[in-house]
């Protein structure tokens, strides 16, 4: 591998900075990259002219001073429900193919202002609404460790880019794991920010109350490092002290029902921890499955035509709800749409008794678990299986029982979402098939960069960012 692909988003800045790397060969290497991954769909747009001479337009500028854009040169990858001026705006729907941004989304301004380049925009699931990121119209994000299973949902084009060293990191979005699911099923690390920590205006939204963007990298210093330059806070620290550290680890719920293989991955995980000093405290937020199960769609089908109304009145163009849901193309997405009107409709009390009762009690049992426990994080598998066949939309097979992949596959990042609270999936090894598992780690609201440190420490002793085997991803059949 080019050795500049190897580089994290930070390690590349610093580069940038001290001059021992132009922007333009950067961005060139990362152009040739994409241009060998193209077959395993990453990326819905990129304009290597229009990269090229943003690059060289930074080699021409005098470096700027230390910790003013600490993004400098990087480029950068944005899930394609996030806006950036004068590149289209998909939600990976082909209804939306003429729509193209005149301003940027709150978040990739702030990037932009920090220094990144824009490498692309990436193909995720139809509107965000799935777990798989088999986009129909625009074909599936393939996982380069097997590019006949899926890269997860709903930004799979990310993983894809990131997996294959294409980008040294992108921003995504996450409703209910959507950065999560694919950072963990591809070997990376996806970080889901406190609700409202990153601005929310120009992005496609899902639920007001449970969108967030967020980070996805290779390691956690480099999601430390976009969330300082969206945030304007530090952009990175030092690592916690494992020994002592307690981590509370809920076996009802996120530890049940899992394939063996993930089971193994994560239980070593937490051997692994334990051998470090880390105290393992069990430690159950009561009822929050339930909650989630009972509160989570009630909240997010109420909310989702007025916020999609509200992104549509901030470009000047007109909503017609119908015509969109008509436009749907993935099978697995248009039923969600379906459920938008007449008797399905999710009514007002209905959505009133979810925000101003069940998701309260989630949020207090959460507090209720770190304060009694005296734990500053909760750890368990990101995901109950690992990746899927692509084309298993709506089935999986989990433990010998048939169920809903999307259920599933959200069954231990939903939670979190619905809470608001700050997440982070560490990648936790491969399955004997080569397949990556994920460990997430949820902290209280609030607390992300306490999380960030946990999380940098915890990585030191967990397998590293699994390197996709390029053999594989460049030879290998994908028919499917």
């Amino acid at each position: 591998m080019n050795a500049l692909l190897a580089l994290h988003a930070f390690e590349a800045a610093e580069r940038i900075a001290n001059g021992t790397l132009r922007c333009a060969d950067y961005a060139e290497t990362l152009i040739t990259r994409v241009g060998e991954i193209t077959h395993l769909g990453g990326l819905l747009h990129h304009d290597a002219p229009a990269l090229r001479r943003a690059a060289a337009a930074l080699d021409e500028q005098p470096r700027p001073a230390p910790g003013s854009r600490p993004l400098f040169g990087v480029p950068l990858v944005f899930k394609d429900n996030i806006d950036v001026a004068g590149v289209p705006t998909t939600a990976g729907s082909p209804w939306m193919a003429d729509h193209v941004p005149r301003i940027n989304a709150g978040v990739t301004q702030r990037l932009l202002d920090a220094g990144a380049l824009v490498l692309g925009k990436s193909n995720l699931h139809e509107w965000s609404q799935g777990v798989t990121g088999h986009n129909h119209a625009y074909g599936p994000a393939r996982n380069p460790h097997d590019p006949t299973r899926i890269a997860g949902g709903s930004s799979g084009g990310n993983a894809v880019v990131l997996a294959t060293h294409a980008a040294p990191a992108a921003i995504g979005t996450d409703t209910g794991g959507s950065v999560r699911v694919p950072a963990a099923l591809c070997g990376l690390v996806g970080f889901r920010p406190t609700i409202g920590r990153w601005p929310d205006d120009g992005l496609v939204p899902i639920s007001p109350t449970f969108d967030t963007a967020g980070a996805m990298a290779r390691s956690v210093a480099d999601c430390w490092l976009l969330d300082g330059a969206v945030t304007g806070g530090s952009m990175c620290g030092p690592a916690t002290a494992l020994h002592g550290l307690r981590i509370g680890v809920p076996q009802a719920y996120f530890w049940e029902s899992l394939d063996p293989a993930v089971s193994a991955v994560c239980r070593h995980g937490l051997d692994r921890l334990r051998d470090a000093g880390v105290v393992l405290v069990p430690c159950d937020p009561v009822g929050v499955g339930r909650l989630f199960a009972q509160g989570s769609m009630p909240i997010s089908l109420f909310e989702i035509l007025p916020a999609l109304a509200a992104y549509f009145e901030r470009h000047g163009r007109s909503f017609d709800a119908r015509a969109l849901a008509a436009a749907v193309v993935s099978p697995d997405v248009r039923p969600l749409f379906d459920r938008l009107f007449g008797a399905s409709r999710i009514t007002h009390e209905a959505y009133s008794h979810a925000m101003d009762t069940l998701r309260p009690r989630m949020q207090a049992a959460y507090r209720a678990c770190f304060a009694e426990r005296g734990v500053e994080a909760l750890i368990f598998p990101t995901t109950p299986l690992p990746a899927s066949r692509i084309g298993e939309d709506d089935t999986v097979v989990l433990c010998g029982e048939p169920l809903s992949t999307f259920s599933t596959y959200i069954r231990n990042t939903g939670p979190a979402g619905m809470a608001g609270l700050p997440s982070l999936s560490l990648p936790a090894g491969l399955t004997a098939e080569g397949l990556p598992v994920g460990l997430e780690l949820d902290g209280p609201p609030g607390t992300d960069l306490r999380l960030l440190a946990i999380g940098r420490a915890i990585e030191t002793v967990l397998p590293s960012a699994a390197v996709a085997p390029i053999a594989r991803w460049q030879k290998q059949s994908v028919k499917n």
